[in-house]
């Protein structure tokens, strides 16, 4: 690692750590010794919405870092900062550390942005960092605005990055290891709510592999295989799990709210668990937070909140049940989603979301062997608990008979430890979760949202997005299950009480090793570094230097590069400059934007402009385009042919040709010769 990227991976961890600090004393009274946990990722979700609003009205984002200072001050001035505060909060502020640290050196190993959808997410990054506006610029489609894409958490990074100053490659690689760290910290402070012992275990839901994975690895297979095949395992669908989804290093949208989602899980159970301990301000405070976590869903990842949202009508009504009306056990369910509204209301108004057309019946189920090879561990778990209340009250086994009759065998398994946990009246709050991610899996097995992706893949997003919120919630069930169990079991005696700081050592070693020990991801494009394209100075260098050059430029423009398919090096420029072009990613712009797109109209018009001299210039200008990029990618599309007398030829080396449409000038076919001959 060079000492610009270590300086700026320092400059981020501290502001990051001024957020969490400025926030931390306001939320000291409702949650108390946990409160600086919590300030982690309520900070960084303040942070963001608050640099969007900025944006909207035309303010710098570094304001947004004003407040946070100005509390900071004052907390300070107050004596606020006590040593036994900052003491106890250590652990914490290491949670978070370790995971960030863990996270930043398998991206280190592995940081290349060169496969699956690594350009879209730095192409996202880019233009927002770019032209921080709202919405922001679509990079592949010219006079488009990302307000068809849940794009909050790009903004997220990016808003870091601007104030930072940070490039955008480096900005890619540290995505991950914040939300991971922050995903650390919420998950740790839940089982430090809950737990006695083993409060670190709910963290591991991060980290636990599926059943195929681990399969694939025992029978000898290589990380290619080992990591496509663990989640490609029931027909047509993708099996995503966090500890997969963190490896391959997209810093995609379902990856990056696995922190947020953590964060409301804690929030939840700390409502269920001591709503009635609380204030009214601190109850108030609490829904505040819950809003925020909550009215970010729909802008990190759509998909979380359709189940996050009926949870949390579902929470309100447990807290008011359990604490009773004269306790404000209303004001949950009543007040957070409004409230979540609220905050984010102009944002939702921008989102363009029409890709869901209704809810189909799931017309082939899932192999039940595939189905336990990717949810066995957690489903195993509760099978194996529900074997007391099976043998008790053999009627509980009933539904999970109809289903199988019905030939969803998949959804029959699960059954079976659902409805012996609703038969238990569930009041545990590991209970609670488990038997929430156990009906999204049965959900998934009988319905799904029909959406564009064609008749071979109706289930694909329904179980890909659906099927990673209840590893969460399911994973987390389970893991504060056992350790309850194994603070509860003879083993206990056996387990020292000191054994957790030697579990801690080994996490370190771990974390110090793993990483350096792992299979390249990078799938020979380079590692250690965090510059996620310095891959391209040795593989393309006439594009690398050629993006150093554009990325120099004034926003305000617009350039034309080839069009090529989806998930290929196609698009490479806009993506590392963030600079639109007139269409990048074929496939799912059509699929964000529908038939109203003209995908195909915009690809015979980018490849006329090359090859049609006399059609460039009127082209160009159509799409707002002044720039003109001919670099091997172009040539080997197209039969180049540009009025190269007609445009200005402001960039020539290494193969690469840039030309800018001078003012005032009009196309002249006359003046065509082939691109890199002179007049």
């Amino acid at each position: 690692m060079s000492f610009e990227q270590a300086a700026a991976v320092i400059i981020w961890l501290i502001v990051l750590k001024l957020l969490q600090a400025g926030l931390w004393p306001l939320l000291e009274k409702t949650f108390r010794e946990r409160a600086a946990a919590v300030a982690w990722p309520v900070s960084l979700l303040l942070f963001t919405i608050g640099t969007w609003y900025f944006a909207l009205i035309g303010i710098p984002l570094s304001a947004a870092l004003l407040p946070f200072c100005a509390c900071v001050l004052y907390a300070g001035a107050r004596g606020w900062y006590r040593r036994d505060r900052m003491c106890r909060a250590l652990r914490w502020d290491g949670a978070f550390l370790l995971g960030f640290l863990f996270m930043l050196e398998i991206r280190f190993f592995n940081p290349s942005i060169s496969f699956a959808e690594k350009f879209m997410d730095h192409a996202f990054l880019a233009s927002i960092m770019r032209t921080p506006v709202v919405a922001p610029a679509d990079p592949w489609f010219a006079g488009g605005v990302l307000d068809m894409y849940y794009y909050l958490g790009h903004w997220m990074a990016g808003a870091i990055g601007v104030v930072t100053g940070i490039p955008s490659p480096v900005v890619f690689n540290l995505i991950l290891p914040t939300v991971f760290g922050m995903a650390v910290v919420a998950l740790y402070a839940t089982g430090d709510l809950l737990l006695s012992r083993f409060r670190w275990l709910p963290a591991l839901v991060l980290v636990i592999p599926n059943p195929m994975f681990l399969f694939l690895i025992l029978t000898g297979n290589g990380a290619p295989a080992v990591m496509w095949g663990s989640t490609r395992v029931i027909e047509a669908t993708i099996t995503e799990f966090p500890l997969f989804s963190f490896l391959w290093g997209d810093p995609h949208a379902h990856v990056i709210s696995l922190f947020n989602q953590a964060l409301f899980i804690f929030l939840l159970v700390f409502a269920y668990e001591r709503w009635g301990d609380l204030a009214r301000r601190s109850r108030g405070v609490l829904c505040i937070c819950a809003a925020l976590s909550l009215g970010s869903m729909p802008l990190f990842n759509t998909w979380d909140v359709l189940v996050y949202a009926p949870v949390t009508l579902l929470a309100g009504w447990l807290i008011l049940r359990r604490y009773g009306a004269a306790s404000d056990g209303w004001m949950f369910a009543a007040g957070v989603p409004p409230l979540a509204i609220a905050c984010y209301l102009p944002s939702y108004l921008m989102l363009q979301q029409s890709s869901i057309s209704g809810i189909g019946v799931v017309p082939v189920p899932s192999d039940p062997v595939a189905f336990l090879m990717v949810n066995g561990i957690f489903v195993g778990y509760f099978l194996i608990t529900s074997t007391h209340g099976i043998f008790r009250r053999p009627i509980l086994l009933a539904p999970a008979v109809v289903l199988s009759i019905g030939g969803y065998a998949a959804a029959a398994i699960t059954a079976v430890p659902f409805f012996c946990l609703l038969a238990k009246k569930p009041e545990k709050p590991a209970e609670l979760l488990a038997t929430g991610g156990l009906a999204i899996l049965i959900m998934t097995e009988l319905v799904y949202l029909a959406d564009n992706m064609g008749p071979a893949y109706l289930r694909m997003n329904t179980v890909f997005k659906f099927s990673l919120v209840a590893w969460m919630l399911l994973g987390t069930g389970t893991l504060l299950s056992l350790a309850e169990w194994l603070a509860q079991s003879p083993l206990r005696a056996r387990i020292p009480r000191h054994a957790g700081r030697g579990a801690l050592a080994l996490l370190v070693v771990a974390i110090v090793i793993v990483p350096a020990v792992l299979p390249d991801l990078a799938y020979g494009h380079g590692s250690r570094t965090l510059d996620g394209f310095a891959w391209l100075d040795t593989a393309h260098p006439g594009d690398a230097s050629a993006i150093r050059y554009l990325r120099s430029l004034p926003p305000g423009t617009t350039l034309v590069e080839a069009v090529g398919d989806d998930y290929t090096y196609s698009s490479r420029i806009s993506s590392a400059t963030g600079i639109p072009t007139i269409l990048g990613m074929p496939f799912h712009e059509q699929m964000w934007r529908g038939d109203d797109a003209d995908v195909a109209r915009r690809i015979t018009d980018v490849k006329t402009l090359y090859e049609h001299p006399g059609q460039t210039v009127s082209l160009m200008r159509t799409y707002g385009a002044d720039l003109l990029y001919v670099g091997e990618q172009e040539r080997e599309t197209y039969s180049v042919q540009i009025p190269v007398d007609t445009l200005e030829r402001v960039y020539d080396k290494e193969g690469v040709c840039i030309y800018r449409i001078p003012a005032e000038t009009a196309p002249d076919s006359s003046d065509a010769l082939p691109d890199g001959k002179d007049a």
